[in-house]
């Protein structure tokens, strides 16, 4: 067996010797990374499941390390809590047959093979799903799926929530070049009131960048977002300790644009108190809660909280609870998107609410011809045609010339009546150049909902 593995490595080394990328062209590229992967993925159950084995010798004694995860590591050229998910993946894999087979057929990669995993332990009867998500959507997607698949088996959600809140930390380093690291870890509740503060902020340092013709990365907003948020705070503070004593006179803080975090939940479940297996609650982007979260933050009067309530899969209402409410047409859209809509894009910044039919022509904004898509597929659909096959949510995003484009929907008779041609996007003279992450020049400036200005 290990002979006909070394006779493997040996045909791949040479190939890889031999390998021009230079002279594929783009349908031969495609295949050699797919190829690629499959083998990636095969390579690395093969490392995780001889790597159980050679823990389960005692071999890392011999070895002098820790444990069999230290050994794997240190083998691999890999992190420690890389070896831990390794292992641990294996040890699932021998419980889970059906697992164990898509893995040795190289379907899945490492990462989405670790994901699948730890949630299929969690509920075996969730596996066939998983590995349908896993198909079909992409790794942060399918992380959202697991996390609520085992949100839903945890018997005690409230324990789950005192138990992260235990463990509540924040972390800074200086790394190797001298940059100065942060790690934050805390419940979903409190990340998402952190993130719904920074968007604002983040929104005017990038409109105020644009207008000064500079452009750097989102991240890169949201880094000078925190500064300014946190030193303006302090700089407040300090003010009024050093102000008047007179506690007649009101001391001003600086002024936010409004944010929101949208909280989902089935009707059923808010109203009864707890979760029931089925059911949702959640906040959009972060992943499923327990029902006292939304009921706190609630109690705190937050004025950031907007809520969608659901009943299955279909919005039963739209409920703001801050002084002063957004659209509800807006909220149900970014519950419904909490990324791109097209199915394989995990872009959450900056999405532009786009209408299926023209507005321009029907001079009517419905929710249920309504996407959110991010500044790149929004660009694709407005300069090449491009456009999100029909239904709802994330979905696949189709070229002008594939058959389930819109426009090339066979008509319900012999001919298309005229209604039908005059929905079809008009056509645009393309631009030279496709965005670069952010808005294109043409578009209105926007405000933090993505909302024209």
């Amino acid at each position: 067996m290990c002979e006909r593995l070394s006779e493997l490595r040996e045909a791949l080394r040479t190939y890889a010797e031999s390998f021009d990328p230079a002279c594929l062209d783009q349908a031969q590229a495609g295949a050699v990374v797919a190829e690629a992967v499959a083998l990636e993925a095969a390579a690395s159950y093969l490392r995780g499941s001889a790597g159980a084995r050679l823990a389960d010798t005692g071999a890392f004694k011999d070895a002098g390390e820790r444990s069999g995860a230290h050994h794997l590591a240190r083998l691999s050229g890999t992190s420690v809590a890389s070896a831990v998910e390794a292992l641990a993946t294996a040890k699932t894999m021998g419980e889970l047959p059906e697992l164990e087979v898509v893995a040795r057929q190289g379907k899945l990669s490492s990462a989405q093979l670790a994901v699948v995993a730890d949630a299929a332990k969690v509920d075996p009867t969730a596996l066939s799903r998983l590995l349908s998500k896993a198909r079909k959507t992409s790794l942060a997607e399918l992380r959202e799926e697991a996390a609520r698949i085992k949100a839903q088996a945890d018997p005690d959600p409230e324990a789950r929530r005192r138990r992260i809140h235990a463990g509540r930390f924040l972390r800074d380093y200086v790394d190797a070049e001298g940059a100065w690291n942060m790690r934050v870890r805390n419940n979903p509740e409190v990340g998402a009131q952190i993130k719904a503060a920074l968007a604002p902020v983040t929104d005017r340092i990038f409109r105020a960048a644009r207008k000064e013709g500079r452009r750097e990365a989102v991240e890169a907003y949201a880094a000078d977002a925190l500064t300014e948020l946190v030193t303006t705070e302090l700089a407040a503070s300090e003010a009024g300790t050093e102000a008047t004593s007179d506690a007649t006179v009101p001391q001003r803080r600086p002024r936010l644009t409004s944010a929101k975090v949208i909280f989902r939940l089935d009707l059923e479940c808010w109203l009864r108190g707890y979760v029931l297996p089925g059911e949702t609650c959640e906040i959009a982007g972060f992943g499923p809660v327990a029902v006292s979260v939304i009921q706190d933050v609630i109690a705190k009067d937050n004025p950031f909280l907007a809520a969608v309530l659901t009943k299955a899969e279909a919005v039963a209402g739209v409920a703001h609870l801050g002084r002063r409410p957004t659209a509800k047409q807006r909220t149900a859209l970014e519950w419904m998107y909490p990324s791109c809509g097209v199915g394989s894009c995990t872009t959450v910044a900056r999405l532009e609410a786009d209408h299926r039919i023209d507005w321009a022509k029907s001079h009517l904004t419905v929710l249920e011809a309504l996407d959110l898509l991010c500044d790149h597929h929004h660009w694709l659909k407005t300069h090449r045609g491009w456009s999100l096959v029909e239904g709802t949510g994330k979905r696949d995003f189709v070229p002008p010339d594939d058959p389930r484009h819109p426009r090339n929907k066979p008509p319900p008779g012999e001919q298309q009546n005229d209604e039908e041609q005059d929905q079809q996007p008009d056509d645009v003279e393309p631009d030279d150049e496709e965005p670069d992450g952010e808005e294109t020049d043409d578009e209105e400036p926007r405000d933090g909902s993505g909302e024209a200005a």
